[in-house]
């Protein structure tokens, strides 16, 4: 269901992204949009792990990763980084599933990634609350 553009060797542009998350494409656009302007970013197309990640926009300020943002058929993925105190701050704010994706986190120091799948509204408010932890 949520597959992703795999192909290293095609040559995309912002827009092929858009496209391809289908029905969530505006979403995609929103998201990205609002990641560059609420923590001032360079976001740039890369294809940055394993062939089994794919295509994304990577955001980062300097040489800091902000988050990258996957696209998928008819939704997207959200891949950041947080704290344990971060996740915290926001734990009671978030949906059953978005705590869920917390709990689940890929532990890395004092914290841990999360790969947040956006489908829908409440999981868009989701990660934007996820992504503001401070």
């Amino acid at each position: 269901m949520y597959e992703r553009l795999l192909d290293k060797t095609i040559h995309l542009n912002y827009s092929d992204l858009v496209e391809f998350c289908g029905s969530q494409g505006n979403m995609f656009d929103r998201f990205n949009e609002w990641v560059k302007l609420t923590f001032t970013t360079d976001a740039g197309l890369k294809y940055p792990y394993s062939n089994s990640y794919g295509w994304c926009v990577s955001h980062h300020r300097k040489s800091k990763l902000i988050c990258n943002v996957f696209a998928e058929k008819d939704s997207f993925c959200v891949m950041v980084r947080k704290t344990d105190k971060q996740f915290a701050a926001v734990y009671e704010q978030v949906s059953k599933q978005a705590k869920e994706v917390i709990d689940h986190k890929y532990p890395c120091g004092n914290g841990g990634w999360i790969h947040f799948r956006v489908t829908d509204e409440v999981l868009y408010n989701d990660i934007r609350i996820i992504m503001e932890s401070v």
